[in-house]
């Protein structure tokens, strides 16, 4: 006797249309709105106008008028000073960003094996990265860096007579590099988090080969660190391109001595809202964006080499 079994036939599962998709999806745009018309308004048209008043001669006051390429040209081939904030500039970013990561990596890794006080600290040393973007801890350290000041009389008492760092051409970029660098707390508290996520296990079996401290941190640590390290590097380079507050307060605004400390951003300023040449100032600003935009794609490109990820292979 055979038995006939039947099945009943799978249910399949309509495609949704696209009608009854949008009617799922509109409530996730209402609650995006705000972000998009702020993105919008804020951000997207002045960078238009912005890109529109690059190539016009515009005083603020007059219409703008359209002048094409020469906003460009002039400041490529014929204005010595923007080559001079340019150079200033770069100078700032080679020398302040190393310096700056390399303080905040030595204190992380200090709180790193710190016991007692390890909140104490941390928030000590996290608090100029708060107060030093500001105008009033600029102007103050103007004062310790200028001639009669803190800093002019240490000096002086060890015989070292630099006669003022603010009227020195030569040491007036280096006071501004100083309050970068002494504003290393924000990227330490990123180390400390990138060195405690660090298994000692992998320290205790460097150990057993025989490396020491500094075989240790070559070769565990750094590598380790590598992503905390290019994140830190990236965002310090693009911050160091855009200084303007240490500049403008530390020179009176003006760049001096000598133009020494006539920055990108600060020679920026003075075209557009002292000379008046706004178109000018945009097309500058234009191509501040369009630098970091390379510098950035060129940081990504090479990390490749030596950013080690722990999850991938092949590294």
């Amino acid at each position: 006797m055979t038995t006939l079994t039947t099945r009943a036939p799978a249910r399949t599962t309509p495609s949704q249309s696209p009608s009854r998709v949008r009617d799922k999806q509109w409530p996730a745009y209402v609650f995006m709105s705000p972000w998009l018309i702020g993105a919008g308004l804020l951000t997207l048209l002045p960078m238009a106008v912005s890109l529109y008043l690059s190539f016009t001669d515009y005083d603020l006051f007059d219409p703008p008028k359209w002048v094409g390429l020469r906003n460009y040209a002039e400041m490529l081939f014929e204005d010595p000073r923007y080559w001079r904030s340019v150079g200033t500039t770069m100078l700032y970013v080679v020398v302040a960003v190393p310096l700056k990561l390399a303080l905040a990596l030595g204190a992380a890794m200090l709180l790193k094996n710190l016991t007692r006080g390890r909140g104490f600290y941390r928030s000590a040393f996290y608090a100029p990265s708060l107060l030093g973007a500001s105008m009033s801890i600029a102007l103050v350290w103007r004062a310790l860096f200028n001639d009669g000041g803190s800093v002019t009389d240490v000096l002086t008492w060890f015989g070292i007579d630099t006669g003022g760092w603010v009227g020195n051409p030569h040491l007036a970029v280096f006071a501004v590099v100083l309050l970068a660098v002494w504003q290393f707390g924000a990227p330490m508290v990123i180390f400390l988090a990138g060195l405690q996520q660090i298994s000692p296990e992998l320290y205790e079996a460097a150990a057993l080969d025989g490396a020491g401290a500094w075989r240790q941190f070559v070769s565990v640590t750094v590598p380790m660190l590598s992503p905390v390290v290019f994140f830190n590097l990236v965002l310090e380079i693009i911050q160091s391109f855009q200084v303007f507050t240490p500049a403008f307060a530390i020179s009176g605004g003006k760049g001096g001595p000598a133009d020494s400390t006539m920055f990108y951003t600060l020679y920026l300023y003075e075209r557009g809202f002292t000379a008046s040449h706004m178109g000018y100032a945009a097309a500058m600003a234009w191509l501040l964006l369009i630098a970091i935009g390379v510098v950035t794609l060129i940081l990504f490109r090479t990390s490749r080499s030596w950013v080690f990820y722990a999850d991938e292979e092949g590294r």
